[in-house]
């Protein structure tokens, strides 16, 4: 840029990509020379690595229960002896129960407070919020359920833009952020995650969304497990108990046993 076309100081300005050193547009795509082709595939080399093994497994579980005719269990989970009738027989049944359905029961939680945890520099950090607590955390467990969907529908599509955030344009002469009658700093692009050829959007905080992703979809999973019976027979079913009952009748709506006013 000109003299008069940016208000960034000439200390900052030799620290941006455009003028720190050569800047070879081919990189800007994801291609990158490289001395050593193996470290430059050893990535998605270990990908596949772990899908074969992951296939690997699975067509030996397959083949072991076609070849001693014995049927699929109806869960994913570690111990397939525990249900939900063994989770108050003992300190190890209750521990087993949760290995299996920890996120089966708790996982809507999780997921909100993985919101309020993971750090979101990005400028639709407020749209997240308001979708994630001011529509689904105050209705039943059931409303929640039918918009979840278009919730981790919406995470994935804010994990997409920021990525593009990251990438940012083709090496150009500067952002309009950076322009003379911009009033804006480095700090305040960092934190609106705007793309910057001098303060480069971090590209660790998409972990964190991802993990929030993840969670969110596995959540949807979730919600469309509680709908089977033979789920609800070994993991238990998450329908709401009314909050408004006396402590002391409780037990005569609740199937758990109560350890509380037993006495």
């Amino acid at each position: 840029p000109g003299e008069n076309e940016t208000k960034v100081n000439l200390e900052e300005l030799k620290t941006s990509v455009l003028y720190s050193g050569p800047v070879d547009p081919a990189e800007w795509v994801g291609l990158r020379k490289s001395y050593s082709l193996l470290v430059y595939l050893r990535n998605n080399l270990l990908m596949l690595a772990i899908l074969a093994f992951e296939v690997t497994i699975y067509r030996h579980q397959e083949y072991y229960r076609c070849r001693n005719n014995l049927t699929a269990p109806v869960t994913k989970t570690i111990f397939h002896d525990i249900t939900r009738a063994h989770l108050d027989d003992g300190l190890v049944n209750c521990v087993k129960y949760f290995i299996n359905y920890f996120f089966y029961k708790f996982g809507l939680e999780s997921s909100f407070m993985l919101v309020t945890s993971v750090p979101l520099p990005c400028l639709f950090v407020h749209v997240r919020m308001k979708c994630t607590f001011k529509k689904p955390f105050h209705k039943q467990r059931k409303a929640i359920a039918e918009i979840w969907p278009k919730y981790c529908c919406f995470l994935a599509c804010i994990i997409t833009f920021q990525y593009f955030l990251c990438i940012g344009i083709p090496p150009a002469p500067y952002y309009p952020w950076r322009s003379g009658n911009a009033n804006f700093n480095s700090n305040i692009i960092k934190w609106l995650y705007f793309p910057d050829f001098i303060v480069r959007p971090n590209p660790v905080f998409l972990v964190y969304d991802f993990m929030l992703l993840l969670c969110a979809s596995l959540q949807r999973q979730t919600f469309e497990d509680e709908n089977k019976a033979a789920v609800r027979i070994m993991a238990g079913d998450n329908v709401e108990i009314c909050m408004n009952l006396d402590a002391a009748s409780f037990s005569q709506h609740n199937p758990v046993p109560d350890f509380i006013h037993c006495r």
